[in-house]
């Protein structure tokens, strides 16, 4: 009679496979592979053989117990349990990378990166930045211009300044200051052509203001027309309209004389102060829910040049609470 064969070792060796944790050696090539859906692109930018990065996605479909990608004859498709590796593979990358960036960064120079929006940078704080450099030249300052937030938590940015109203910031963010909007205009501009005396007067010029706030619900308030309302010049319409994307645009146009600005008073009290823009009608500023924000990343927070550069950045910013007459 025969008798049954024990089970041999491979059955075994698939089910210890399938349970334990995979290494992590062949995530860079899953990675690129996911990103390219292309072997060989993958393998020139890890500067590895195609035949080699197959061989670790392979090694790595049979760690995980199932196919991470369909093999098509010029390009490659992720699986379902591809796309489910991925979503997690990619933070998890970002973190690691993100933490060997401090620790190259701690272990040399210091340096402090900064997320903003352009405008904010190019009108409010690249022009102090040198008053900081002269205080601490040991420390590089980075700036990344952006308007998509970033996550504080898995980049290596350590401070974020930030526009938008009290509700949307995390616990912790610093208040810099709040916001009026107020007409501002070039003082040859003034000198050059009707009088600007009284609201009813900017029926004679153009009128500059952001070209997105009409399309954006939230920034509605830094429209002309809704400060015209607000002073009761509801039918009033200007010689033309002028619009620009971006803060620092509309600032520029007004200084060159081609028009009357609706501008954020803490981005032009610099140019007020020095007499390159007029408040033309400086009782009629208006409110804005918005205001600045300085938001620190918690694993930055520690580290003396960030305290450093926080505590001037505090000090600025009392500066143009004060220019503004923000108590």
């Amino acid at each position: 009679m025969n008798q049954a064969k024990p089970p041999t070792a491979a059955p075994q060796l698939d089910k210890h496979l399938r349970t334990r944790p995979i290494s992590v050696g062949h995530l860079r090539a899953f990675e690129a592979v996911a990103r390219h859906l292309n072997f060989r692109a993958a393998s020139d930018e890890l500067a590895l053989t195609q035949s080699a990065v197959s061989r670790q996605i392979q090694a790595m479909e049979d760690e995980v117990g199932v196919s991470l990608f369909l093999r098509h004859t010029r390009a490659v498709e992720l699986t379902g349990a591809g796309a489910q590796l991925l979503r997690a593979v990619l933070p998890s990358l970002e973190r690691m990378d993100s933490a060997v960036r401090l620790i190259r960064r701690s272990a040399g120079r210091k340096s402090v990166a900064i997320s903003t929006w352009a405008s904010f940078a190019s009108m409010w704080l690249i022009p102090r930045l040198e008053a900081f450099q002269s205080e601490h030249p040991d420390i590089d300052i980075r700036i990344d211009a952006t308007d998509v937030p970033v996550d504080l938590d898995t980049t290596d940015i350590d401070l974020a300044l930030r526009y938008t109203k009290p509700g949307n910031v995390p616990a912790g963010a610093i208040r810099m200051f709040g916001e009026q909007l107020t007409p501002v205009a070039s003082p040859w501009l003034l000198k050059s052509g009707h009088a600007l005396k009284r609201g009813e007067d900017l029926a004679h010029f153009a009128l500059i203001e952001a070209s997105d706030a009409h399309r954006t619900q939230n920034l509605e308030w830094l429209t002309w027309r809704r400060w015209l309302d607000a002073h009761k010049f509801k039918k009033l319409e200007p010689k033309r309209w002028l619009y620009f994307n971006y803060a620092h645009q509309i600032a520029q146009a007004a200084l060159t004389g081609q028009g009357v600005a609706l501008t954020r008073m803490p981005l032009v009290a610099d140019s007020l102060a020095s007499g390159d823009l007029v408040e033309i009608l400086p009782g009629m500023r208006l409110d804005s829910p918005m205001a600045y924000w300085l938001i620190v990343g918690p694993r930055s927070a520690a580290r003396p040049e960030i305290q450093a550069f926080c505590s001037w950045l505090t000090a600025q910013a009392a500066l143009t609470r004060k220019a503004m007459g923000e108590a």
